[in-house]
C-alpha cells in the first residue's frame, strides 16, 4: 500500500447500527445522521454500513452485521480503520460490561478505533474515558434488567386481568383483539399481532367443528379409554388434521389433554428465558394460574378426569414391554430404520418418552431388537452417566458444608457452588479421552460469561465410569479460550491436584473467634 491510499485508508470509516423493536428513538436512520454528522466533522469517509434491526444487544448471538463486522476486523478483510457507533448502548447491553470491552479490544487489536459518536467523550483511551465507557456499559447492562423486571411485572398484571400473553391460539379456541374499555373488535388470524399499545387480546370459542373434535378427544379419552396413539390415529382415519394442519400424534393428544385453555384458566410463567440466558423451568409456586379467565370449551369436571388418568399411571403403563418392543420392530421393518422423530410422528405408536419411561432409554429397546443406530450414541449414556455423578457428588458436598455450619447453594443451570456467600465455584465435570498415540487427555472448555472465584475440575477414569481425581484451579484467565489436561501436567497445575475434596470442605467451615480476638 502506497502512502496514498495509506492516508486514504486512516480516513475510511465503517457504520454500525443496531435497533431492538421497542426503540424507534433509537431508528437507524437516526443513529445514520448522527455518525455521518460525526464523520464529517473528523473528515471521515463512511464506506459501509453493518446494520443490526429488531435485534436485542444482550448478547452477539443472533446479530449477523456485529459478528460478520468483528469477522472482517479479525481476518484484515476491513477496508477502513474507523468503526463509528452511535453510543455505548448500540454496541451492546451484555450482562457482562467485560463482553462489550472484549469486542472493541478485537478492534483495536486489529488497529481498527471504535468511536462512540453521541457520547460526550472521546473513546481516545485516556483515564477519563475509560471510567465513563465502564460505567456506560454497566447502566446498559442494568437498563436492560430493570426493563426484564418491568415487562415481566407488566405481563403479570394483564394476565390476572384475563389478558392473554404470547403465544398461537389453539384448536378449538381463537384469539379475539379488544380495544382498551374491553370492546371486541377482531380475530385475529394465525401469525397476526396486535399492532396498537392500548389493545389486548383474549381468548374466544373457535369454530363449532372444532370444539366438537376437542370435546370428542375428551369424552373418548374418559368415557373409552382411547390411549393417546388411538385417538391420533381415528383423527387420522377421518382425515382431521390438528390446528397445524398435520397429521395427529401421540404428542399432540397428550398436550391438548392437558392444556387448562380448554376450562378457561390461563397459566403463565411455567419457564422463564431471562436476559439471553438458557430457557429453565419454574417451581409451581412460581408460576401463575389464573382461574375461569375465560369461557372454557370443556366441563371443568371432565378435564379433571382426564388428569386423573394420566396421574395415577394407567396409561403410561397400557402396553407391555413386549408390546412396546414389537411395535418397534414393526416400524423398523416398514420405514428401515427408528429415530426419535419418527417414532414420535408414528400414527400406532407410543410417544418416544414412553420408551425412555420403561426401558431407561430408547437405545435400550433398540437394542433388545437388535437396531443398531446410524449414529454412533455412545456419548448420551456417557453424559447421563456423568450427570448422575455430578448430582451425587454436589448433593454430598452440599450437605457437608451445612453439617459444618456453612450455606452452601447449588445452581445446577450454571454448574456452580456459591458458599457462605463469598466464594463462587465452578464445578467441570470432564470426561476421559484416548489420543491418536494412546495416551490420556481431558478437555476442558471454558465459558466466557462465567467468573468464578475458583474451578473445580472433576476428571472421569478411563472407563468414565469413576472419579478419578479433583483439580482445584484458581480464577482461569481467558476465559472464552480452552485447554486439555494430560495425566501428569507439571508442579503448575499438579500442585492443585487432591484425590477427595476434604480440603474443599474444609474451606466453607466457620470458626468462631475469641471475644478478644474479634474486638
Amino acid at each position: 500500500m502506497n502512502r496514498i491510499d495509506q492516508d486514504s485508508f486512516r480516513h475510511r470509516a465503517a457504520a454500525y447500527v443496531r435497533m431492538s423493536r421497542d426503540h424507534q428513538q433509537y431508528s437507524t436512520c437516526n443513529q445514520l445522521d448522527v455518525i455521518r454528522g460525526f464523520a464529517r466533522q473528523r473528515n471521515l469517509e463512511v464506506v459501509k454500513e453493518y446494520s443490526d434491526e429488531g435485534k436485542s444487544g444482550l448478547q452477539i448471538k443472533g446479530r449477523a452485521a456485529l459478528s460478520q463486522m468483528i469477522g472482517e476486523v479479525l481476518t484484515k478483510k476491513a477496508n477502513y480503520s474507523h468503526i463509528l457507533v452511535y453510543d455505548v448502548s448500540r454496541w451492546g447491553r451484555f450482562q457482562d460490561p467485560d463482553e462489550a470491552a472484549h469486542y472493541e479490544f478485537i478492534c483495536r487489536q486489529a488497529g481498527v478505533t471504535v468511536h462512540y459518536c453521541a457520547e460526550p467523550f472521546e473513546n481516545d483511551g485516556g483515564l477519563p474515558s475509560a471510567m465513563a465507557k465502564n460505567f456506560k456499559r454497566a447502566m446498559a447492562g442494568e437498563f436492560s434488567r430493570e426493563l426484564s423486571v418491568k415487562a415481566y411485572q407488566g405481563a403479570t398484571r394483564l394476565i390476572r386481568l384475563g389478558y392473554k400473553q404470547g403465544g398461537e391460539a389453539v384448536i378449538g379456541l381463537r384469539r379475539m383483539l379488544v380495544d382498551q374499555d374491553g370492546r371486541h373488535k377482531f380475530i385475529l388470524k394465525k401469525g397476526e399481532q396486535k399492532n396498537l399499545q392500548t389493545d389486548r387480546v383474549i381468548f374466544v370459542p373457535g369454530p363449532e367443528a372444532e370444539i366438537e373434535v376437542v370435546r370428542w378427544i375428551f369424552q373418548t379419552f374418559v368415557a373409552e379409554g382411547k390411549r393417546p396413539t388411538e385417538l391420533a390415529g381415528l383423527l387420522n382415519q377421518r382425515g382431521i388434521l390438528s390446528f397445524s394442519g398435520r397429521p395427529w400424534t401421540d404428542g399432540k393428544i397428550r398436550d391438548l389433554l392437558h392444556n387448562e385453555k380448554y376450562i378457561g384458566n390461563l397459566v403463565y410463567a411455567r419457564r422463564t428465558r431471562k436476559l439471553g440466558s438458557r430457557n429453565v423451568g419454574n417451581p409451581p409456586e412460581k408460576g401463575i394460574r389464573i382461574e375461569r379467565a375465560f369461557a372454557g370449551i370443556i366441563s371443568r369436571e371432565l378435564f379433571f378426569q382426564a388428569q386423573e388418568l394420566f396421574e395415577d399411571g394407567r396409561l403410561k403403563y397400557k402396553f407391555t414391554k413386549e408390546e412396546l418392543l414389537e411395535t418397534l420392530r414393526a416400524l423398523l421393518k416398514a420405514r428401515g430404520f427408528l429415530s426419535r422423530e419418527l417414532i414420535n410422528e408414528a400414527r400406532q405408536a407410543p410417544a418416544a418418552n414412553t420408551y425412555n419411561e420403561r426401558f431407561g432409554s430408547l437405545l435400550v429397546a433398540y437394542r433388545l431388537i437388535g437396531y443398531q443406530p446410524r449414529k454412533d450414541y455412545r456419548h448420551l449414556a456417557i453424559k447421563a452417566r456423568l450427570r448422575e455423578i455430578n448430582q451425587k457428588l454436589m448433593g454430598g458436598i452440599v450437605r457437608q458444608m451445612v453439617r459444618l455450619g456453612a450455606t452452601a447453594v447449588w445452581n445446577a443451570c450454571q454448574h456452580t457452588l456459591v458458599v457462605n456467600n463469598e466464594l463462587r465455584l465452578w464445578v467441570i465435570f470432564v470426561r476421559h479421552n484416548a489420543t491418536n498415540f494412546g495416551t490420556s487427555c481431558w478437555l476442558i472448555r471454558r465459558r466466557a460469561r462465567i467468573k468464578p472465584d475458583l474451578t473445580m475440575v472433576v476428571r472421569m477414569d478411563r472407563h468414565n465410569e469413576c472419579i478419578q481425581d479433583y483439580y482445584l484451579l484458581p480464577r482461569l484467565e481467558n476465559p472464552g479460550e480452552r485447554f486439555t489436561l494430560a495425566r501428569h501436567n507439571g508442579i503448575y497445575l499438579d500442585a492443585y491436584r487432591f484425590q477427595t475434596l476434604d480440603y474443599l470442605v474444609g474451606l466453607a467451615a466457620r470458626v468462631r473467634l475469641p471475644e478478644a480476638e474479634r474486638s
